[in-house]
């Protein structure tokens, strides 16, 4: 079957929320990995009411971190949690929040991701993160998709990496232009959606909003990939 599974950095919904419900609602997510969601006032309230507006729910409830999953109606979930990864003195502690869901004969096992500004933490957390994902796939016979705000180029170390342990989505199948920062003038592709080879890329590249919406909405502009998990895909022996 085919799932959409996007990712999202929120700008900690400092930007017009109107249009940031707008472009959400326009990805048909299955799956949303978002980074930079509200962690501070009100800011259980403020998650879940994004999720009622724009037919969400919350897989993830942590706060730690501002990384989160939602998923849509077609998804069940069957196991979520927020993994903290290694701190760096002087650094923002950074998290990857995963959630393991069934659509139906898929399984996925989705995390949410944002590395750091700091070259060294960006490559040790992208390492860790995939070493997570791997575990907690391999627990519940499930395909990794990771979505990312990766804070670098396709061309630099971190990016590479992940990119080496699953597919770069957009280097796949790409659709438009694939730049993601900033998004009122976009330069540059930092944020990805990797996936599996179990998975086959059908489709990755921004959502189709407005592009006065998707300057309004956040900094960054989202990435939603199309993926299609044939019947069996998420049976895996090891890894």
């Amino acid at each position: 079957m085919t799932i959409r599974v996007a990712t999202y950095n929120l700008h900690g919904l400092r930007d017009s929320v109107p249009a940031l419900t707008r472009v959400v609602t326009a990805m048909r997510a299955d799956a949303l990995c978002v980074q930079e969601a509200p962690g501070f006032l009100r800011w259980r309230a403020r998650r879940r009411a994004l999720g009622a507006a724009t037919g969400l729910r919350q897989a993830t409830q942590d706060r730690a971190g501002g990384t989160a999953v939602y998923v849509g109606k077609r998804a069940r979930v069957l196991h979520a949690g927020t993994h903290a990864l290694r701190a760096f003195a002087g650094l923002e502690r950074r998290f990857l929040a995963v959630a393991v869901v069934a659509a139906g004969d898929a399984r996925l096992a989705v995390g949410s991701l944002h590395l750091d500004l700091n070259g060294s933490a960006r490559a040790h957390h992208a390492a860790e993160a995939m070493a997570i994902m791997e575990d907690v796939a391999a627990a519940y016979e499930a395909v990794i998709v990771l979505g990312a705000d990766v804070n670098e180029r396709e061309d630099r170390p971190a990016w590479r990496f992940l990119a080496g342990r699953a597919a770069d989505c957009y280097a796949v199948a790409p659709k438009g232009d694939g730049l993601t920062f900033p998004s009122r003038s976009p330069s540059a592709r930092i944020d990805g959606v990797f996936a599996e080879r179990e998975a086959r890329v059908v489709s990755c590249g921004g959502a189709d909003a407005s592009i006065a919406d998707l300057a309004a909405a956040s900094d960054h502009l989202p990435v939603v990939a199309e993926l299609r998990v044939e019947h069996g895909a998420e049976l895996r022996v090891g890894h």
